[in-house]
């Protein structure tokens, strides 16, 4: 049996020292903000996306130094993301993986900041060298996950997030809104590594449809973790999506049809990875974590 905590550990813990390598703080003025981009980027999390980079890479033999400099990019985006999402101005939460928020710790012109450093460092390592020796690859990379973060994706995602709050969303527009926030970076860091092995069609079209129904599993495991999840469990306050009468997966199907769902979506998932064999035990294994995880 593959065992994906485990194997999460120690991605984590290599992607951390990338991070750290990438992400220097200098001794100058300005100094603040890379302690906040570091605050933000190294406070724990289970890497869940770099993993998902690492081990589509693993399936194509691609360098584990060009797979952990683009899995390090794809949690720079991600970071940047809960830092702009925990903004006063958007979800307005005080607590993220169990420590004060970025711009609780610092200050709300300081959180903008930093979640602007991590988005633009992201896209300068994937246009360096270092990440791989093919000029068209690296380019593939940015074009790529400027889709999966902007306003295709991500950003677009984010916005629909905020109409939620004052629109009763029905479930084709909070399954498109979740595709876009949760499911475009998901689906990045299950193509890079076709995309860093230049491989087939085919692989890249397996990997995507894996990615599409990991990501909808993960987001109504999300939902449910915000129903049925504790504070200290989750790391953040819980039962927000309820008090903002915000539609969801779960408040539509309720709590069972959504665990029945996520299950379904998860098994539906790996069915796309039979190509590969065993070789992609361990992205057959993440799509039980991320629909049993509690937090």
């Amino acid at each position: 049996m593959f065992d994906i905590n485990a194997a999460l550990a120690e991605n984590a813990r290599v992607v951390n020292g990338v991070l750290d390598r990438l992400l220097p703080v200098h001794d100058d003025p300005e100094a603040r903000l890379m302690e906040a981009v570091r605050y933000s980027s190294l406070a724990g999390g289970k890497r869940i996306r770099p993993f998902l980079v690492t081990a589509s890479a693993a399936l194509f033999g691609v360098s584990e130094d060009y797979a952990l400099r683009t899995a390090s990019a794809v949690e720079m985006v991600h970071c940047y993301s809960l830092i702009h999402d925990d903004l006063p101005a958007m979800d307005d939460d005080a607590l993220r993986r169990g420590v004060p928020t970025c711009h609780v710790k610092f200050d709300e012109a300081t959180a903008i900041l930093a979640g602007d450093a991590l988005l633009t460092r992201a896209f300068e390592v994937l246009a360096d060298p270092a990440t791989h020796t093919d000029p068209r690859v690296r380019s593939d990379l940015v074009i790529e996950l400027a889709r999966a973060a902007g306003a295709d994706g991500m950003v677009g995602g984010q916005m629909l997030d905020l109409i939620a709050e004052k629109n009763h969303l029905r479930m084709p527009e909070i399954t498109r809104l979740q595709r876009l926030k949760t499911g475009a970076l998901i689906a990045f860091s299950c193509e890079t590594g076709a995309i860093l092995g230049k491989a087939p069609d085919s692989a890249r079209q397996a990997l995507k449809a894996y990615a599409h129904d990991l990501g909808l599993a993960f987001q109504i495991a999300d939902d449910l973790l915000d129903v049925e999840g504790t504070e200290e469990e989750v790391g953040k306050k819980t039962g927000k999506d309820a008090a903002a009468g915000k539609a969801t997966f779960v408040s539509l199907l309720g709590p069972e049809r959504a665990r029945a769902q996520s299950d379904m979506l998860a098994d539906q998932a790996v069915e796309h990875l039979d190509i590969f064999n065993e070789k992609a035990d361990s992205l057959r294994a993440m799509a039980k974590f991320v629909v049993n995880r509690r937090n």
